[in-house]
């Protein structure tokens, strides 16, 4: 069932709770492990970052295919702006986060794994099997970049969607939340 401008399908309902919820958390997890130094944490946080992208990769496709959805009200012109760049810097960003995530790890020789199967290996040092050795350095480094940028536009993006969403619930009263949780408005 495609989307309808006063009911979402399921498809598109699932789609944006799965990855939205999934990004919050390894979003957190990301700044905990950060801040505090908790390594430990880092190959949860690997495996749930390649495995979001089996269901970012189908929520892209079915947004493109979907189209944008019809807002639920009528809205001032910078309305619409800010909600288009706020949706687009959301889908990039979920796409860019575990993309960059793999090329940080990856391209730095630290392998990719989910969960203990091995998709790419690690690039030990012969000379020291405790130490890798990045495939790229620039690769690793452009990838840690874009990991860090991305993951702090993420938060920003997600931050003004939350507060559009409550706006849309509490000021506007239109039925866009009603409309993401599944209900006809």
């Amino acid at each position: 069932m495609p989307d309808t401008p006063s009911k979402f399908s399921s498809m598109t309902v699932a789609l944006h709770w799965i990855v939205g919820l999934m990004m919050i958390a390894l979003l957190a997890v990301g700044i905990y492990m950060e801040e505090y130094e908790v390594y430990a944490l880092y190959d949860i946080h690997k495996a749930f970052g390649v495995l979001i992208l089996l269901v970012v990769i189908p929520r892209v496709i079915h947004r493109i295919r979907n189209g944008w959805p019809t807002p639920a009200g009528d809205y001032t012109a910078i309305e619409h702006l800010m909600s288009k760049i706020v949706h687009y810097l959301l889908i990039i960003g979920t796409l860019l986060m575990p993309i960059s995530g793999m090329l940080m790890s990856g391209m730095g020789g630290h392998g990719i794994s989910v969960f203990g199967l091995e998709l790419m290996a690690e690039n030990l040092d012969p000379a020291n099997p405790d130490n890798v050795v990045p495939i790229s350095e620039f690769l690793a480094g452009l990838g840690h970049t874009l990991h860090g940028w991305g993951g702090d536009i993420l938060l920003v993006a997600l931050a003004l969607h939350v507060v559009g969403a409550l706006k849309h619930h509490i000021i506007d009263k239109d039925g866009t939340l009603r409309r993401m949780l599944g209900k006809s408005i």
